[in-house]
């Protein structure tokens, strides 16, 4: 039964409190019937958090033992927090007040300032972004548009982590931050503009949960009242917080301990904001006597996706990968995760459209499939790609990529160059297409390198080397065009990706993809340097990375594709390499920590995965991954040891039993066919198959090798089974 099945919600005329806790697992029940004490709800991807927590409110509630106005539920978007308002209406308990950390915190300072502080509450600032660029004008640096943000992300992360103007610099280099600045200059600009605010009479939205901090440490009565009205706390996404915000639940509470916090370490993505998942890992510390209930049965994902999602963590490492939680599907198995290999990237994009195409004729609605990559510049060549197909899509988090900014003017740069003499063929020829490309767009902030670093600036540079390359492949393919063709080919393709917006296939990078879930999901550009991110730099920052690759793969309920592609343009060298994180996953790859591909062992050399994979039988390429582990295609002969196969099933039917888990978490049916049909006599032929990684092959691979060998395994399973 899945979480969609479950019955979230009752008759009317049902008010008793037991009805709540109709339809909840045995885990989420546990978190409904615990009101008492402190509470940390360790709750994987896709395992009902939010209906466990709205059904321990409303329980609380119709049994009495909560009042409705004394409770504050917390999380981090104004959706979140409004879906969670609406079910505990459907669930009877209308009356709890459920908002973000701000909302919250704004309410209580409007109230509170007469009497704390006296006169009219200041103003939020609308535009924070402007007032940072009248400081740095103040302080006679000049910011383009891009710096602007990432600045004013450095001011507002300074802020969340309560770090003063004078000490922004040396908190950035202790945190490994990459500034858009010198760190000075963004510490006299973050100084400037808390004066302008002071002289103006204004506030940010930091500045809001900074003042009711401030007001609650100092006014102890009115530190009292809130207390008084808010007695039971629950705080979701609990992973997120940041010190600011833990300061403010602290003060919240006073010395009582009725607070239930939901969240999971692994899906930690933004601790470039100040988030940190410190506080959930530290919560049994804090409270000794906290109850701990993990949620991890997954009722969105099938087991295949969920086995993927596994196996990714189960190749973390650091704290946070201490503490992850193995999942477990409750859904019917579904298909495989594909991997799928490309030469380059049109190739890849017009690979990904064919397949969404492909799934919406066979009945998968377009607004369930969604395309999440990296970063947004990646979006260009998908936009295109699905306008080539007629499948309409719409961007999440993000300007379409001839609305942004930067693009815009690049084009206007372009079209005016086109216009003073860059549509004379003579000199496109002597001079090349490509080059002039290059050579305007360097006024709009291009460069042969990328910035160091994330952030705006970076944004800008990949929308700008997403313009070079595309001339360069338009170059490539119409040798003597011109600059005026050029902006004649720029223009007909912004016209030809006004998709509709409804029902379409969503484009995201997976940061934007947080707390979102689709049928079908496509993970592209798989590469080193982009999964991990090539500014991913510290073994903190690569499992960060890793954790939003989890992250992607935790958004698919039944289709999954992950892909990647050797070259950037077509003919262009096979350089690249599929994600480190993949390695021991997909098909043909070794587990992390094993040695390089091509290296010995047990004897056998590896294989490395160098072009296509052909079937050993017929000798036609491989896609399906199935097939890719079986090295053969389905249709074509097996010379697979029957008796073997039987045996090797009868062990893992033990295994299962005793590990408490499906069949498919010891070794997959194509797995053991493989096996059976290999028939391995050593480690190192067992590591060859794909299926088997470094993990499986230290738990399992003796006893596998010794009924390949026709004798007992150590285990006994077989005669257990």
């Amino acid at each position: 039964m899945t979480a969609a099945t479950h019955s979230s919600s009752f008759p009317a005329a049902a008010d008793s409190a037991d009805a709540v806790l109709l339809g909840l697992d045995p885990e989420q029940r546990d978190v409904a019937t615990t009101l008492t004490g402190p509470l940390c709800v360790l709750a994987g991807a896709g395992t009902g958090k939010t209906r466990a927590i709205t059904h321990r409110i409303a329980y609380g509630v119709r049994s009495g033992q909560l009042m409705p106005a004394s409770v504050l539920a917390v999380t981090f978007t104004n959706r979140a927090a409004g879906e969670m308002r609406g079910r505990l209406r459907t669930l009877g308990a209308g009356g709890v007040q459920a908002r973000t950390f701000h909302s919250a915190a704004l309410r209580q300072l409007q109230y509170f300032w007469p009497k704390a502080i006296g006169g009219d509450v200041p103003r939020l600032v609308e535009r924070k972004i402007q007032l940072v660029a009248e400081a740095g004008a103040r302080c006679r640096i000049r910011l383009d548009r891009n710096e602007l943000r990432d600045v004013t992300g450095e001011i507002e992360w300074a802020k969340v982590t309560q770090t003063v103007p004078a000490d922004y610099p040396a908190a950035a280099l202790a945190s490994g931050r990459e500034a858009p600045r010198d760190m000075a200059e963004i510490a006299q600009i973050y100084g400037t503009y808390e004066q302008l605010k002071r002289d103006r009479s204004m506030i940010d939205f930091e500045d809001v949960l900074l003042l009711t901090v401030g007001i609650l440490q100092d006014r102890h009565d009115i530190a009292e009242q809130i207390r008084s009205q808010y007695q039971h706390f629950v705080v979701d996404e609990y992973q997120d917080v940041s010190p600011l915000q833990q300061r403010l639940l602290e003060l919240w509470l006073g010395d009582r301990d009725s607070l239930c916090v939901v969240g999971d370490a692994s899906q930690t993505i933004y601790s470039f904001t100040g988030a940190t998942p410190d506080h959930l890992l530290t919560f049994r510390t804090r409270y000794p006597q906290a109850t701990v209930v993990k949620l991890v049965r997954d009722y969105r994902s099938t087991p295949q996706v969920v086995h993927l999602a596994n196996g990714l963590l189960n190749q973390a490492r650091g704290r946070a990968a201490e503490h992850r939680l193995e999942l477990i599907s409750q859904r019917e198995a579904g298909p495989d995760p594909v991997y799928a290999e490309y030469p380059d990237e049109p190739a890849e994009a017009e690979g990904v459209a064919g397949r969404i195409r492909d799934l919406i004729a066979a009945g998968v609605p377009a607004g369930e499939i969604a395309v999440l990559y990296r970063i947004n510049a990646q979006s260009e060549v998908y936009e295109q790609a699905l306008a080539d197909v007629g499948v309409p899509y719409q961007l999440r988090g993000a300007e379409r990529f001839f609305e942004r900014p930067e693009v815009k003017r690049a084009m206007l740069t372009l079209r005016g160059a086109a216009r003073s003499g860059g549509n004379d063929p003579l000199v496109d020829d002597v001079v090349g297409l490509a080059s002039q490309v290059r050579a305007v767009l360097s006024s709009n902030g291009w460069t042969t390198e990328p910035p160091t670093g994330s952030g705006a600036v970076r944004d800008q540079w990949e929308s700008l080397a997403a313009l070079v390359r595309l001339a360069e492949d338009f170059a490539r393919n119409r040798p003597h065009a011109t600059l005026g063709d050029l902006t004649v080919e720029l223009d007909e393709r912004m016209a030809a990706q006004h998709a509709p917006t409804v029902q379409g296939v969503t484009l995201a990078s997976l940061h934007a993809a947080k707390g979102l879930e689709w049928d079908a999901v496509f993970l592209v550009g798989l590469t080193d340097g982009m999964m991990p991110i090539t500014y991913a730099r510290t073994d903190e920052q690569v499992e960060e990375e890793r954790r939003l690759l989890y992250v992607g793969v935790t958004r698919a309920r039944l289709h999954l594709t992950l892909s990647w592609s050797l070259s950037r343009a077509p003919g262009g060298r096979a350089s690249r390499k599929p994600s480190r994180f993949l390695n021991g996953l997909r098909p043909g790859s070794m587990a992390a920590g094993s040695r390089a591909a091509g290296a010995v062992e047990g004897g056998v050399r590896k294989r490395g995965r160098r072009g296509p994979v052909l079937c050993r039988v017929c000798g036609k390429t491989l896609t399906e991954a199935g097939e890719l582990k079986l090295m053969r295609c389905e249709d074509c002969p097996s010379d697979m040891d029957e008796g073997l196969y039987e045996r090797l099933r009868e062990w893992r039917a033990g295994q299962a039993k005793e590990l408490g888990q499906p069949a498919y978490c010891v070794f997959t049916d194509k797995t053991l066919m493989a096996i059976a049909e290999a028939a391995p006599a050593e480690a190192g032929e067992l590591s060859m198959i794909s299926g088997v990684g470094g993990r499986k092959l230290d738990r399992f691979g003796a006893d596998v090798l010794a009924i390949c060998a026709g004798e007992e395994p150590e285990s006994g399973a077989v005669d257990d089974a």
